[in-house]
């Protein structure tokens, strides 16, 4: 399958829903993507299976702002080309395919700009299932993968090779720095071999989304419900946002949305608070807790459907609140030990929507 101007629009919308408010905004990642399919012609899309046994794979993203996505996400055409000349110098290993280390947001389109311009493929799987905001939180680090050979890329080129990080550290130890960078850095993160990450990436991830994306896309009215048969989602209200903050703390966003209830669909819920911690983290109403991460949490424009990331919001909104399961390796002991509310320092466990 080719990734091209027909099918990265669907892709898109299969990337903001699995974002969850995280991984940056979509508009101007796919109109990145969309150029380099443009300028290069169409990524081709392999299984895990396809690629060879001791050849590298680069998982990569954006590791930047969300903020600073919307002013600085066309950046230079020689990312990916930089990424892989790293890579390989480091290694000594060929490079032969790219893959999203999270299919969310922007984050799942910026290695399909990478793969035009280097000529390689991208693997249909992702490190995540989902978007999650911290280094730490995937699947390779469940499975206890060492998080040695990331790198780093900014936009003139300087790049930054991380040996011997575990996880926490490579979260923690780049954003010091992230400001020199202008806060637009890509991040290749683990890289691994073919026969790695047959045991450790979730297949099927790019697929997914674009059967979520071509599944909304077709939707004749409502696309919310599209998305409750597709997923097994659950609408938890239909509101107006009443209140927003939003505020940039280390280089991210952080901050809160309330949601005050219509009634129109007339559930239990009337007024919620959406709070925001690089993602949409949890639920609560009148300090209960509703529904938590790594529940994918996503407030949806509640007349066309489409996907409103936190920093879009803006009060007197209607939306709809609406959680989706979370890929099946984050609801385990293993998975909720690096991502759960407890991670962010909330005095509870996860919390399922019952």
């Amino acid at each position: 399958m080719k990734l091209d101007e027909t099918t990265l629009p669907v892709y898109a919308r299969g990337t903001a829903i699995l974002g969850a408010g995280r991984g940056g905004p979509t508009r101007t990642g796919l109109l990145a993507a969309l150029q380099a399919v443009e300028d290069k012609g169409p990524v081709e899309m392999i299984s895990l299976e396809d690629v060879p046994h001791d050849e590298l794979i680069i998982p990569g993203g954006r590791f930047d702002s969300p903020d600073v996505l919307l002013e600085k996400q066309l950046c230079d055409s020689r990312e990916g080309m930089w990424l892989q000349e790293m890579i390989e110098w480091e290694t000594g290993k060929r490079v032969c395919a790219l893959m999203p280390g999270e299919v969310g947001g922007s984050n799942g389109l910026a290695p399909v700009k990478w793969a035009a311009h280097t000529g390689l493929p991208i693997v249909d799987a992702n490190g995540t299932g989902r978007a999650l905001p911290e280094a730490q939180m995937i699947n390779m680090h469940v499975a206890r993968t060492p998080a040695t050979r990331s790198g780093l890329i900014e936009k003139r080129g300087l790049k930054t090779v991380l040996r011997n990080m575990d996880a926490v550290l490579l979260e923690h130890v780049p954003h010091p720095t992230d400001a020199a960078r202008d806060c637009a850095t890509n991040i290749t993160d683990r890289v691994f071999t073919g026969a790695q990450a047959r045991g450790i990436a979730t297949p099927g991830s790019v697929s997914r989304a674009l059967r979520i994306g071509r599944a909304l896309a077709e939707a004749p009215v409502d696309r919310v419900h599209t998305l409750l048969d597709h997923l097994g989602s659950r609408v938890l209200m239909t509101g107006k946002v009443s209140g927003i903050e939003h505020r940039t703390n280390g280089g991210f966003g952080h901050g809160e949305a309330m949601v005050d209830s219509t009634g129109i669909d007339h559930g239990r819920l009337r007024l919620v608070r959406v709070e925001i911690r690089k993602e949409n983290l949890l639920v609560l109403q009148e300090g209960g807790v509703v529904t938590s991460k790594p529940s994918i949490i996503t407030l949806l424009d509640a007349q066309t459907g489409d996907v409103t990331s936190p920093e879009n919001l803006c009060h007197g909104q209607r939306s709809t609140l609406v959680v989706s399961p979370a890929p099946d390796i984050w609801p385990t002991p293993d998975g909720l030990a690096i991502a759960s509310p407890r991670t962010f320092s909330y005095d509870f466990d996860y919390q399922p929507l019952e």
